[in-house]
C-alpha cells in the first residue's frame, strides 16, 4: 500500500514537470522511465542494490548513473533519479514508471487492453476488432493480443479494470450453473 502511494507521488511530481515543460519533454520523460524500467527488469540485481540499505546513496548513484549513461537519459530524469537515490526511493522505480505511463495514457486519451482468444488471429482481423474497438470507446486503444487454448472459443476483453468474457468456456460454465439451479 505504501509502495504505491510513494510511486504515485513521485510519478506525479515529475509528470507535473512534464506538464509544465510541454509535450514532448513529458513523452521524454515517460521513454526514459520505461527504458529504465526495462533495464532494472532485465537486471534484477541492480534493483536489489536499490533496495538494499546496507549500499548508500553514492554507491546507488553510480549504479543508476551507468545505466542512464548507457540509455542517454533527459537531464531531468537523470536528476530525477539521482533525487530517488538520495532520498532511498530508486528501489521504487518500476513502480514510478507504471503509475507515470498510467498517467501519461489519461491525459492522451489512450485506453489500454488485452484481446485473449483461442486461437491466433489474422493480422487484418486484429487490426478490424481494434478499429471497431476504438469506434465504440471513442478513445485510442493499445491492445495487446494473448492465445489461450482454454477458453475454448469466442473472446475475453480485458480494457482497464472492466472484463468482458464472451469466451465459450465462460457461456458454458454459466449454462452449466443455470442447469444446478434448475432453471
Amino acid at each position: 500500500m505504501t509502495d504505491n502511494i510513494i510511486a504515485r507521488r513521485y510519478a506525479k511530481a515529475l509528470f507535473s514537470l512534464g506538464v509544465e515543460k510541454g509535450g514532448d519533454e513529458l513523452a521524454a520523460y515517460g521513454r526514459d522511465l520505461a527504458a529504465l524500467a526495462e533495464a532494472l527488469k532485465a537486471s534484477p540485481e541492480a534493483l536489489k542494490v536499490f533496495r538494499n540499505p546496507i549500499f548508500d546513496a553514492q554507491d546507488k548513484k553510480a549504479v543508476i548513473g551507468k545505466v542512464m549513461d548507457k540509455l542517454s537519459t533527459t537531464q531531468v530524469v537523470r536528476n530525477f533519479c539521482m533525487l530517488l537515490a538520495d532520498k532511498g526511493r530508486l528501489g521504487f522505480l518500476p513502480q514510478i514508471q507504471v503509475v507515470f505511463a498510467e498517467l501519461l495514457d489519461a491525459q492522451q486519451g489512450v485506453l489500454r487492453g488485452s484481446l485473449v482468444t483461442a486461437v491466433e488471429l489474422a493480422d487484418a482481423r486484429k487490426d478490424s476488432i481494434k478499429q471497431q474497438l476504438e469506434s465504440q470507446a471513442k478513445a485510442k486503444l493499445v491492445l495487446g493480443y494473448e492465445v489461450d487454448p482454454t477458453i475454448l472459443g469466442g473472446v475475453v476483453l480485458k480494457v482497464g479494470d472492466r472484463v468482458l468474457d464472451a469466451s465459450l468456456r465462460a457461456q458454458l460454465s454459466m449454462l452449466k450453473e443455470q442447469i444446478i439451479r434448475g432453471e
